[in-house]
């Protein structure tokens, strides 16, 4: 099983690499310096969450498999989701931001383990303790979660992710563990689940992208 993902990390890597080469060609033949530098960051910015993306995938995997020893055989069951999370996405209105999260999950039967990242916030993370929503809700304890939802609508909660935020307060790594019911697995694998990301200086969220397989 080991070597499977190994194959599987070393797959993706390859990808990521192959586009972000051809990224690479079309911005060095830009007749445009400035077009350049800009071509040169977004492809930096899409390498950086694509290799993010692959290791929290990674992680999401070896932590559902350690936890069901039964899969080492049994391989193919697991099912990827990934969600790339910006500030396009946020519905109605997108939010400016020029902060950037990647979430990778895996699946077996109706167990989700997720694993993700942010980093370059516009401010930090909304506190619900002492900025709650109206009515409170005390199953929202971060200012990271799913919700169950098409991306043309705002959609009710189902999770919030543990967050570790790093020293600066504005990038961190998300996790969670989770058995789902029967609606939310078939919102999951229908693109019905949701990861948003709310901060203070978007309450109602900076980031969003949905879990696609």
């Amino acid at each position: 099983m080991i070597e499977y993902v190994k194959r599987y990390q070393k797959f993706l890597v390859g990808i990521v690499l192959g586009i972000a080469t051809c990224f690479f060609a079309i911005s060095t033949t830009a007749p445009v310096q400035s077009m350049n530098s800009t071509m040169n960051s977004v492809n930096t910015q899409f390498v950086e969450n694509q290799i993010s993306l692959i290791n929290y995938q990674q992680q999401a995997e070896s932590e559902l498999i350690a936890q069901n020893s039964t899969l080492v055989s049994q391989a193919l069951e697991l099912k990827r989701f990934a969600a790339i999370l910006s500030g396009d996405e946020i519905y109605p209105t997108p939010s400016t931001t020029l902060a950037t999260g990647v979430v990778g999950a895996a699946l077996n039967g109706n167990r989700l383990i997720v694993r993700g990242g942010f980093r370059a916030l516009s401010s930090p993370l909304r506190d619900y303790a002492t900025d709650p929503l109206n009515p409170p809700n005390p199953k929202i304890t971060s200012g990271v979660h799913i919700h169950r939802g098409t991306p043309a609508q705002n959609g009710p909660f189902q999770y919030a992710l543990d967050v570790q935020v790093n020293a600066d307060g504005l990038s961190g790594n998300v996790k969670g563990e989770y058995t789902l019911t029967d609606e939310q697995l078939q919102a999951l694998n229908s693109g019905g689940l949701y990861v948003d990301l709310h901060t203070k200086g978007f309450r109602t969220g900076e980031l969003r992208g949905i879990l696609k397989a």
